[in-house]
């Protein structure tokens, strides 16, 4: 068969001959290392201290955009998931779920593609699981990756942690990684490129735990619903207000102005490397500070308060303030 037009079939789902090629010439050869190499039902693991576990499934169309795939994003969102529980990641498992006549040659590029995400996030993959489903019953690829990460010895991210005086820090601009995949759904054509921000950030996670320990007391990734979202869940569940400033709030000209021409705001759009920090007063200058050497798009936007309790005030340029709501509905489907 023509390597071009090879695509995958149910019987690589299957367990048999073809499946095993699948498995050896793809999966295994590229994600190669020393744990999945047992080839077992599942991982044989040696790790010490406290543990944080997270799980996610990856839906996203289309699932090659600007910026990365869905492999990729796969990878960065679970290994991110984690960092915000103030953990180190260590491993992953990844299971596939493929539609029947999904080209062999995409399949490969996101497997290449998770290879890479994980070197760069240094974790591995351990274990996982592959199926094909019958043409018409999935949407190309479906992924989900669960992993473990050991919990930093500095690490105290809790909710109750949270008080009135509070810095909220962003390490960067918002709003590019849903804007990226309308782009690429809508077909539009703007000025200048739209590109992904998914990223792996339990590095500079890590750099904030050993620097300054507790003192860091929350962390959540600005995903699906955006700033706005995540924000009002925080609000919400700590029972304090948090006011934030607009014009500290940076997003690249370009997102701007697709979501002018779309309708959309900025504040409720997906991202995939952004997180928001609530730190002690007395360390959100340091805080910044090293975000910045990562992003220069790095910002302190606001503060925790007293004041109206389980809401977000967000005030203008010009002064003005408007209570930022929860998401109603979905803006942007499948963004991740």
């Amino acid at each position: 068969m023509n390597k071009k037009s090879e695509v995958i079939h149910l019987h690589h789902g299957s367990g048999g001959e073809h499946m095993a090629k699948l498995l050896n010439d793809v999966i295994f050869k590229i994600l190669k290392n020393d744990v999945l190499e047992v080839r077992h039902d599942g991982a044989f693991l040696n790790l010490q201290g406290n543990l944080a576990f997270s799980t996610d499934s990856y839906v996203v169309s289309p699932i090659f955009f600007k910026g990365g795939n869905i492999g990729e994003l796969a990878v960065n969102g679970t290994v991110n998931d984690l960092s915000m529980c103030g953990a180190v990641p260590k491993y992953l498992s990844l299971a596939l779920i493929i539609e029947e006549g999904f080209g062999l040659d995409e399949f490969t590029q996101i497997i290449k593609s998770i290879k890479e995400a994980a070197d760069k996030a240094n974790v591995q993959i351990v274990t996982g699981d592959t199926k094909v489903v019958e043409k018409g019953k999935g949407d190309h690829i479906y992924i989900n990756t669960s992993g473990i990460g050991v919990m930093h010895e500095k690490a105290n991210i809790k909710i109750e942690n949270i008080k009135e005086g509070d810095a909220i820090i962003i390490n960067g601009a918002i709003a590019s990684h849903g804007m990226a995949i309308m782009s690429e759904r809508e077909g539009l054509e703007f000025e200048s490129d739209i590109v992904s921000d998914t990223v792996n950030l339990n590095h500079t996670i890590k750099d904030l735990m050993d620097c300054f320990g507790d003192k860091i007391h929350f962390l959540r990734d600005a995903t699906r619903g955006g700033l706005a979202s995540v924000l009002n869940e925080i609000a919400v569940d700590a029972n304090l207000g948090i006011s934030i400033f607009e014009e500290k709030i940076k997003v690249e000209n370009q997102v701007k102005s697709a979501c002018e021409l779309l309708g959309l705001d900025p504040l409720y759009v997906a991202n995939e490397g952004v997180f928001v920090c609530i730190a002690a007063s007395e360390i959100k200058e340091e805080v910044v500070r090293i975000l910045e050497k990562i992003n220069p798009n790095a910002s302190e936007i606001g503060f925790v308060t007293a004041e109206h309790p389980s809401k977000i005030i967000i005030e203008s340029a010009f002064g003005g303030k408007r209570v930022v709501k929860p998401l109603v509905g979905e803006q942007l489907p499948r963004i991740c």
